[in-house]
C-alpha cells in the first residue's frame, strides 16, 4: 500500500453529528434604563483604555504592576497554556501518527519445530526497516472531529476568560486603590477632629478653672475626646486592611518612586459613560464570549455521543524492509508491507453510549442557562451603574451643602457658648454632626468613583491601556 493512499482516507472524515446551534434570544430588554444624564452616543466604554478612565498616575503605575506581578493573572494565563496543549493533544487525533519503526530478532529454533525432521536445531535472525501507521480511526462519523472542535471552544473559552481576569484585576486594583485613598482620607479627618476636640476639651478646663462652667463639660468634652480616640484606631485599622488588600492584588513591593497620590476630589475618574445597547455586551465582554464557546463546545459533545453509537474504521498499514541478513536488508526482493483494517460496531454497553449522549444533552442545557445568566447578570451591573451615575453627582452636591450648613452652624455655637448663651451640650453635638457630615461626604466621594469603576467593568472595559490612533497595548 503507498501512503498516497491516505489523503482520500483523510477526506472521509467530513461527517458531523453536531446538532445545529441556535443561540437563545437575549433575555434582557433591548434597551438600558437611561436617564437624562448618562452618556449613550460616542465611543463604547469597552474602547476606552484605563490610562484614560483612571488619570491619577499614582494609580496607573500600580495597574502596570499588578498586570506584570499579580498570581491570580498568571494562573489564568497558564490555564490557557494547559487548554491549549489539550487542544493541540485532541487535534493530532484527526491526523495518522507515521511511525518509523527499526529492529533485528536472533532466535534458536529446536530441532522438533524445523520443517525437516530430520534437521539440527539452528539459529534465526530476521532484520527488518519500516515506516507505518497504527490504529489510526478513519472518522466516517465526526467523532474525533467533534471531540477536536469541543477541544478547540474550551481553549477559546478559556481565553476570553483570561480577558475577563484581566478586566476584573484592573477594576481591583482601582477598588482597592480608592478604598486606600478613602482610609488614609478618613484617617486625616479623625486626626484633624481629634486635635479640635483636644483643644476644645483644653477651653473647658480653662473655663472651669475660671469657675466660668462646671465640671460637667469637662466630663462631655472628655467623653467626646475619648470616642474620637476609638474613631481614630479603627481608621488606623482600616488603612492598614486597605492597603494589605492593595499589596495583595499588586503582587510586588511598591516601589520607592511612585507619584504622589491625589486626593478623592482629583482623583480624575470618569464617572459618566457611553454604554451603547444590551447587545453590544455579547462582543464587548469577555465573560459573556467565555460561555459561548463553553456553550459551542457542549454542542459538539453531543456530535461525539451521538457518532459513538456508530461503527468505528480502524486502518494500521506499515511498508519497508525485511532480510535475515542485514546486508542484504536492502535488495530487490525484501521490499514488505501489510495492510490491517478493521471495523467495529458497539452491540452491548449496558445503556453506557445512551447515558452519555444524555450527559452531553444536559451539559448543553447547563451551557444555555449559564449564557443566559451570564447575559442577564451583564444587564444588571450595568443598569445598576447607569442608575448610580444619574444620582451619585445630585446627592454629592446635597451633601457639600450638608456640610456647609453644618460647619456654620458650629461656628455659631462656639461663639454663643463662649458668649455664655448656649451650653457645651450644643456645641458637641454640633462638633459631632458636622464631624459626621464630613465623613458621609467621603463615602459618597469613594461611593461614586466605585459605580464608576463597577460601570466600566460591565461594559467591558480594563482591557486595553490606550484607545489613541489604533494603537492599542492590553498586557495580552
Amino acid at each position: 500500500m503507498r501512503l498516497t493512499l491516505l489523503p482520500p482516507l483523510l477526506a472521509l472524515s467530513a461527517c458531523s453529528l453536531a446538532p445545529e446551534l441556535v443561540k437563545p434570544e437575549l433575555p434582557v430588554p433591548a434597551a438600558y434604563p437611561s436617564p437624562s444624564s448618562v452618556v449613550t452616543d460616542g465611543d463604547h466604554a469597552a474602547d476606552l483604555g484605563w490610562r484614560s478612565m483612571f488619570g491619577d498616575p499614582r494609580l496607573q503605575r500600580m495597574i502596570e504592576l499588578a498586570l506584570l506581578n499579580n498570581r491570580d493573572l498568571r494562573l489564568a494565563a497558564l490555564n490557557v497554556e494547559a487548554v491549549q496543549a489539550q487542544y493541540n493533544i485532541q487535534r493530532a487525533a484527526r491526523f495518522p501518527a507515521v511511525n518509523a519503526t527499526g529492529g533485528t530478532t536472533r532466535q534458536r529454533i529446536a530441532a522438533d519445530q524445523t520443517a525437516d525432521p530430520a534437521t539440527s536445531a539452528r539459529m534465526q535472525n530476521q532484520h527488518s526497516l519500516g515506516i507505518g501507521v497504527s490504529a489510526f480511526e478513519i472518522d466516517l462519523f465526526g467523532r474525533v472531529r467533534s471531540l477536536s472542535e469541543a477541544a478547540f471552544a474550551r481553549y477559546l473559552a478559556s481565553e476570553e476568560g483570561r480577558r475577563a481576569a484581566h478586566i476584573a484585576l484592573v477594576g481591583a486594583v482601582a477598588d482597592a486603590y480608592f478604598a486606600e485613598r478613602l482610609a488614609q482620607e478618613q484617617l486625616d479627618l479623625a486626626e484633624r477632629t481629634l486635635a479640635d476636640w483636644r483643644q476644645s476639651l483644653d477651653l473647658a478646663r480653662q473655663l472651669k478653672s475660671a469657675d466660668q462652667t462646671s465640671g460637667l463639660d469637662i466630663a462631655q468634652a472628655e467623653g467626646q475626646v475619648a470616642t474620637a480616640e476609638a474613631d481614630l484606631e479603627g481608621r488606623t485599622r482600616a488603612l492598614a486592611r486597605a492597603t494589605n488588600a492593595l499589596n495583595l492584588l499588586v503582587g510586588a513591593d511598591m516601589p520607592d518612586d511612585l507619584p504622589p497620590p491625589r486626593p478623592l476630589d482629583g482623583s480624575a475618574v470618569r464617572t459618566h459613560l457611553p454604554v451603547g445597547i444590551p447587545s453590544e455586551l455579547l462582543i464587548r465582554r469577555p465573560d459573556i464570549r467565555r460561555v459561548e464557546q463553553t456553550l459551542l463546545a457542549a454542542n459538539a459533545d453531543i456530535g461525539a455521543a451521538r457518532a459513538a453509537f456508530f461503527p468505528r474504521l480502524s486502518l494500521t498499514t506499515s511498508l519497508g524492509y525485511a532480510s535475515p541478513a542485514l546486508g542484504s536488508l536492502f535488495d530487490n526482493g525484501q521490499w514488505v508491507w501489510s495492510i490491517a483494517p478493521q471495523i467495529s460496531q458497539p452491540l452491548f454497553l449496558g445503556g453506557q453510549l445512551r447515558a452519555e449522549l444524555r450527559l452531553a444533552e444536559i451539559r448543553k442545557s447547563e451551557a444555555i442557562a449559564e449564557y443566559e445568566r451570564t447575559i442577564q447578570t451583564a444587564f444588571r451591573e450595568v443598569a445598576d451603574g447607569l442608575a448610580g451615575s444619574a444620582t451619585y453627582g445630585r446627592q454629592i452636591d446635597a451633601q457639600v451643602r450638608m456640610v456647609v450648613s453644618t460647619e456654620r452652624r458650629m461656628d455659631l455655637s462656639t461663639l454663643r457658648y463662649r458668649a455664655g448663651v448656649d451650653g457645651r451640650l450644643e456645641v458637641l453635638d454640633a462638633q459631632r454632626q458636622l464631624y459626621a457630615a464630613r465623613q458621609t461626604l467621603l463615602d459618597l466621594k469613594r461611593d461614586e468613583i466605585g459605580n464608576a469603576i463597577g460601570l466600566y467593568k460591565a461594559l467591558g472595559g480594563g482591557l486595553t491601556e490606550q484607545e489613541d490612533d489604533g494603537t492599542q497595548a492590553s498586557h495580552d
